[in-house]
């Protein structure tokens, strides 16, 4: 096959325009050997472009989180100096409750840092996940080992319904049902029960966590899973909801909310794709 010097000048003109960052395509669609080399061209250029932007990509959501962690920390920072500044002038009866407070303080900053690198992992898709089955019953033992405190100080009951084998990351699905029954127990009152429940159709199997409370409005449920939307919250920084519905994602699965209401709690469905 014989190919002309204009030709074989045109196309490292083109694959030099491509380095510098202009759009150059190749391809001619023709048969023969110097048709197929321009396609590979093109596809070489073309998986440079994705990894440049993928690189991008990472750097962006880099500084979104260091801005994340350095602004949620503020204010947790800002008021443990305070209460160090007015503690020496302090009496005693005040000094303790400073530190108290200092002491609840730090132990929301360790879970927020440890959250956002939780969520920074599966954003980068740098989490192995290892797939295998288990029990309802099994994740619920495992997620109540954290909530016994909790749920003993609210006088709550956890109850299960029914039990199936699910298909899933026994370590990140514990993870991500601890904060839905963190957020089930927050909005549920002292004294009820937070019903789990369990079952599968033809498109997947489920994992269900019912409060007691009074159901969530539209504009609730449209900012549940927007990182910080809940800070007000008790238990920390409105973080909790999107990293149980980044685990799911992550593992091909979704978290579909049924608001409740008229005397009905809601309800957080963990989804399971076959």
């Amino acid at each position: 096959m014989l190919i002309r010097k204009k030709e074989i000048s045109e196309l490292s003109k083109g694959i030099r325009r491509a380095i510098d960052g202009e759009e150059f395509d190749p391809r001619d669609h023709r048969e023969g050997e110097w048709s197929i080399l321009k396609n590979d061209v093109y596809t070489l250029i073309h998986q440079e472009k994705e990894q440049k932007l993928a690189a991008v990509e990472e750097k962006e959501h880099l500084a979104e989180y260091l801005s994340d962690i350095s602004h949620q920390l503020k204010t947790p920072i800002t008021s443990m100096l305070l209460m160090t500044e007015l503690i020496s002038k302090a009496p005693d009866e005040k000094r303790k409750e400073f530190l108290l407070c200092m002491k609840k303080e730090v132990r929301h900053m360790e879970w927020l840092v440890t959250a956002l690198l939780k969520m920074a992992k599966l954003d980068s898709s740098t989490v192995s996940f290892h797939m295998a089955e288990v029990y309802v019953r099994e994740l619920l033992e495992d997620a109540l080992k954290s909530m016994e405190i909790v749920l003993d100080i609210r006088s709550q009951n956890v109850v299960l319904k029914q039990d199936i084998l699910l298909f899933c990351d026994r370590k990140w699905t514990v993870e991500a049902l601890i904060n839905l029954l963190k957020n089930a127990s927050e909005c549920s009152g002292e004294g009820s029960e937070i019903i789990i429940d369990s079952g599968e159709n033809p498109i997947y199997r489920f994992l269900s966590v019912t409060d007691a409370g009074e159901g969530l409005s539209k504009k609730q449920l449209s900012g549940l899973f927007r990182r910080y939307e809940n800070s007000r919250k008790e238990s920390g920084y409105g973080i909790g909801l999107p990293l149980s519905l980044s685990i799911m994602r992550a593992q091909n699965g979704e978290i579909e909310v049924l608001p409740g209401g008229n005397g009905i709690g809601a309800t957080f469905v963990m989804k399971f794709y076959k």
